[in-house]
């Protein structure tokens, strides 16, 4: 039986592929990278220069990709943001920095941006963007932070949830009164609805008078 032969390591499929001279090639691992999702130029670059791949048939990829529309920093920067707002509500700092990450030009995060604030102004009886997005962050945390039974700490907890996820202080500060708020409510309305029955449980207005 023959000897099988030794996983090539990193650094020699680097040299391997640093020896490729055929653009279909890169062009194929390009196009493989983007099978799960949209990326963004930059990270295709960083990905197929990391595995190798020599600069001019990167860029000559990435220039063929950007022509058939499968690489679009614009389209992919939208897509992430409206991604966000739907399922992963982030604050303007937080995705701001997320683009920034992903290599997308800060131009065109700043027209995102914008795009992504007039569209809820279109609305007159929309709030703030972020504050939209923050209320909707603090409505999946809702079981959690009702568990905090200080209005304070609760609060601070509500603070530092959407701190976290890339939320500017006015925004944490409004966003988190109102949990604060809002709770208080809840707990006064369920006292009072115990307060209202009588032991037997019927409500008190429902007893029949005595003497």
């Amino acid at each position: 039986m023959a000897a099988r032969r030794p996983k090539a390591s990193f650094a020699e499929r680097r040299e391997e592929r640093a020896a490729i001279e055929d653009p279909a090639v890169v062009l194929e691992a390009a196009a493989r990278f983007l099978e799960a999702r949209s990326r963004s130029i930059a990270e295709v670059r960083r990905r197929l220069g990391r595995a190798g791949y020599r600069t001019e048939l990167v860029e000559a990829a990435i220039a063929r990709l950007t022509e058939l529309g499968m690489l679009d920093d614009e389209a992919f920067g939208r897509a992430w943001v409206e991604s966000r707002d739907r399922a992963h509500p982030r604050g303007e700092i937080a995705l701001r920095r997320e683009l920034s990450l992903k290599g997308v030009d800060r131009a065109i995060v700043a027209d995102l941006l914008d795009e992504r604030r007039d569209a809820a102004g279109a609305d007159p009886e929309a709030i703030g963007v972020d504050l939209t997005a923050a209320r909707r962050l603090l409505a999946r945390n809702e079981r959690a932070l009702r568990r905090v039974a200080d209005p304070r700490q609760r609060r601070q907890r509500a603070y530092a949830l959407l701190a976290r996820h890339g939320f500017d202080p006015e925004t944490c500060r409004e966003a988190s009164a109102g949990v604060a708020a809002a709770s208080d409510d809840a707990a006064d309305d369920a006292a009072d609805r115990v307060g209202n029955e009588s032991p037997d449980g019927a409500a008190s207005e429902d007893r029949p008078d005595e003497g």
